[in-house]
Order: structure tokens, then C-alpha cells, then sequence
């Protein structure tokens, strides 16, 4: 199978609208479907591409500000 009927495959699988997207309805499911397909991809690609969905490793002390001991 080449490449791009695995991609064709990909798009018409997804093409099958979830209840949400039916419930809406969509002008052009195929064209839809690619373009949720292609957005996937570059995520999978590129772990920050969409930087709201990147989770921080950080510690405590690395986000507040310490107290001084009072004297």
C-alpha cells in the first residue's frame, strides 16, 4: 500500500463523523477529516506545536517566591 492510499484510507475512515460533529453537521466531511488528519500529524511531529497542551515540569520552588524567616 503506498503512502498515499494509507492517507486516503486515514481520511475516509475519519470522514465517519462522530456523534458530536453529526449532531452539528459538517458541509464536507473528507475535507474535514484531512484537515483534523494533517493537524494531527504536525502535533505528533512537533510535541510543541500546540503549546497549551505542553505540560511543565517544574517544582515548587521554581513557581513561588520564598518567605524570609522573620527574625
Amino acid at each position: 500500500m503506498t503512502e498515499q492510499q494509507n492517507d486516503s484510507d486515514r481520511v475516509e475512515s475519519r470522514a465517519h463523523l462522530l456523534p458530536e460533529e453529526a449532531a452539528v453537521g459538517s458541509d464536507d466531511p473528507e475535507a474535514q477529516a484531512d484537515v483534523i488528519l494533517t493537524e494531527s500529524d504536525l502535533r505528533e511531529a512537533d510535541q510543541n506545536a500546540a503549546p497549551d497542551t505542553v505540560l511543565e515540569h517544574r517544582t515548587s520552588d521554581q513557581t513561588v517566591t520564598p518567605i524570609e524567616p522573620l527574625d
